[in-house]
């Protein structure tokens, strides 16, 4: 019995200090780019004018190979540049103000990758009994529009977030009692 409660104890004690059993989770969306860096490099080696939806598809940019990219068309791509209210047309580029007016022979791509990584760290039984969440965030984020007229790359635009770290954390005065007071009342 004596030694039933020693195994006890120094497995709790080893519970107390193991931030591994803390949830982890991934957030990728699958589309040709690995990392930010990849993508910004694939974006700035496209060539306007000279590159045709052809060989869009063959640098892994075709929507029905690759997950994750959707198809603007120019109502769509309106909208997205916020035309479709009080918007001046005169100040887009002029390649753009082109695609709009071409209307069914200009359409988009859009690829918006994001990848984070959720880890929890601190103290494993604050964590377990909900008293305290403490998560750090990271990843990136790339979004790209590639607008398409007539078969040729006519205009492209991006933004992004190279690097995303992020920290939360959550208190709970009552843990694990915390929501019992709401759930009786509802009952």
């Amino acid at each position: 019995m004596k030694r039933a409660r020693l195994s006890y104890a120094a497995l709790c004690l080893s519970l107390t200090s193991c931030a591994a059993l803390l949830p982890d989770s991934e957030q990728i969306s699958r589309t040709p780019w690995p990392d930010y860096q990849t993508a910004e490099q694939v974006f700035k080696g496209v060539p306007l004018e000279t590159t045709s939806l052809q060989q869009l598809h063959a640098m892994g940019l075709d929507p029905a190979k690759t997950p994750n990219i959707v198809v603007l068309s120019y109502a769509d791509l309106m909208r997205r540049l916020a035309l479709s209210g009080a918007g001046e047309p005169r100040l887009l580029a002029p390649q753009i103000q082109a695609c709009i007016a071409a209307q069914t022979s200009c359409f988009a791509y859009e690829i918006e990758q994001k990848s984070s990584v959720r880890k929890r760290y601190g103290n494993f039984w604050a964590d377990f009994l909900n008293f305290e969440r403490k998560t750090v965030i990271s990843g990136w984020h790339f979004d790209v529009i590639f607008i398409v007229q007539n078969e040729r790359l006519v205009y492209k635009l991006w933004s992004g977030t190279p690097s995303i770290e992020q920290f939360e954390q959550e208190n709970t005065p009552l843990g694990p009692f915390q929501g019992l007071g709401i759930s009786i009342l509802t009952k």
